[in-house]
């Protein structure tokens, strides 16, 4: 199966196949920690898309942080030295700080993918040291140094705003907002009868003018309603917005959508043998 498939059945789908930029990501040889950047501005689907591809690739291993969750109080605690001698109180790690130990631990014997998500809500001094840790997959912490295997880990940064340039640079960046190209549906990938193609062309002349492009699941969903439900023009629309996550409202109520809308009812009736009765 594509990964495309594979993220829809994780609960993340899209027209756009990232396989390539998987590849680029996994197969170059790079001397810092891999780093996907998580670009878009549909905001939680970028996370979606995380958490889908962490399933779709058969991680061992996901941590997640959310650097929007408020952190819990920090209490002390006494950190021995190498020595033995004495003992320093130090405040705990925080949240953060622990993720990252805990995927470095994780990587040494397995492959680990490591999810930071809203990275805007991250300090400055936060971002350079994430900075510093994919430059040389080594972490140092009052708890100690641990070192990330390279080869183990994948990190997936999410911001909501613009990433700290040198970190950026530091990462192959992919786009999860809905693609905008209408796909070549047909109507035998859907089980309907070649001769019904007039009213898959006018559903893509609709989708085009709006623009937006359905996903697979969401195409099929309206051509259900469309063979069953649909009676009308105020129907098509309704269905077409109900079925269809991410469609504009304000674009589908558009004077201009309104021949669009009835050409896809006229063609449907057409196919279907109705004749069209002027008044």
């Amino acid at each position: 199966m594509s990964l495309r498939s594979d993220l829809a059945r994780y609960g993340f789908e899209s027209n756009a196949d990232y396989g390539f930029a998987l590849q680029c990501v996994l197969d170059a040889e790079v001397a810092h920690v891999r780093c996907l950047h998580v670009d878009g501005s549909a905001g939680r689907r970028k996370t979606a898309f995380a958490n889908a591809l962490g399933l779709a690739l058969a991680y061992p291993r996901v941590c997640y942080h959310d650097f929007t969750v408020p952190e819990p109080p920090r209490v002390m605690v006494e950190v021995v030295a190498e020595d033995g001698a004495s003992a320093v109180a130090e405040p705990q790690m925080s949240a953060f700080e622990r993720v990252i130990t805990e995927a470095c631990a994780y990587s040494e014997a397995d492959r680990c993918l490591l999810i930071l998500d809203q990275l805007q809500a991250a300090g400055f001094a936060d971002q350079m040291r994430l900075t510093g840790f994919l430059r040389s997959a080594e972490w140092h912490s009052q708890a100690g140094t641990v070192i990330a295997h390279r080869g183990n880990l994948l990190v997936l940064l999410i911001c909501e705003g613009v990433l700290y340039h040198s970190l950026a640079k530091l990462c192959f960046r992919v786009w999860t907002d809905a693609e905008t190209a209408m796909p070549d549906y047909r109507p035998e990938d859907y089980g309907w009868p070649s001769d019904a193609q007039a009213v898959f062309s006018a559903l893509a002349r609709l989708f085009a003018g709006l623009p937006f492009s359905p996903t697979p699941s969401e195409f099929g969903a309206v051509l259900d309603d469309l063979a069953h439900r649909v009676h009308g023009e105020e129907q098509l629309r309704q269905s077409l917005f109900g079925r269809c996550e991410g469609l504009a409202r304000p674009a589908l109520l558009a004077e201009a959508m309104q021949p669009l809308v009835s050409d896809v009812l006229d063609q449907l009736q057409a196919w279907r043998g109705v004749d069209h009765i002027e008044l």
